[in-house]
């Protein structure tokens, strides 16, 4: 028991920011804008935990993240930008076309092999290709999170079901067992996102 207690204290960070997480993904089914705020404070706690375990990567999407989510959040509440309204002058679902497609592979292709340079030359990353892989799947799929579109939930689930087993390589168990959820959630994300939009 002593050593259950031990081991709680010293991944005390990492267990909080894994319940933040899965909070979130909650939140976001829902649409709900506090989903930032929640994402806002698991960030912040997730740039340490990954500096501390290597995934240099990682902890760099965490900063980006933490600036998406102000925008996100931004974006949610004030609906000033959005591309589409619905009646109530909500901001609605919306989603990507054969060209964006192309251009968020492009754009993930591109920051993948700038981010594995990186690591394996610059870095003692012990797993630069999954942790440039998930990155730069993260930085598309955020930022299509950010802006309402259904695909966003495509990304995620690809990232998820990857970083479920980086994270188990590297013991990181609270995290492997976040994403492991989250890739179940992302599905029911995808679908609820998909009839909503539908339903609009």
């Amino acid at each position: 028991m002593e050593a259950v207690v031990d081991w709680i204290l010293v991944n005390r960070i990492e267990i909080i920011a894994a319940i933040l997480g899965i909070v979130g993904i909650f939140l976001q089914i829902k649409q709900n804008h506090w989903y930032w705020l929640t994402s806002i404070v698991m960030v912040s706690m997730y740039i340490f935990v990954f500096y501390d375990s290597g995934f240099y990567a990682d902890m760099s999407f965490q900063v980006y993240y933490l600036a998406i989510s102000l925008y996100g959040w931004y974006f949610w509440i004030t609906r000033k930008e959005s591309p589409q309204k619905d009646k109530n002058d909500n901001i609605t679902t919306t989603k990507l076309n054969l060209k964006q497609w192309i251009i968020c592979l492009l754009v993930a292709s591109v920051f993948f092999a700038i981010i594995y340079l990186i690591l394996k030359n610059f870095t003692n990353s012990s797993v630069p290709i999954g942790d440039a892989f998930t990155t730069a799947l993260s930085f598309v799929a955020t930022w299509l999170l950010a802006r309402r579109i259904l695909e966003n939930w495509v990304f995620w689930i690809v990232v998820d079901i990857a970083s479920t087993g980086l994270y188990v390589y590297k013991g990181l168990y609270p995290t492997a067992i976040l994403f492991s959820v989250l890739s179940v959630l992302a599905f029911v994300g995808y679908f609820k996102w998909k009839n909503a939009l539908v339903n609009e």
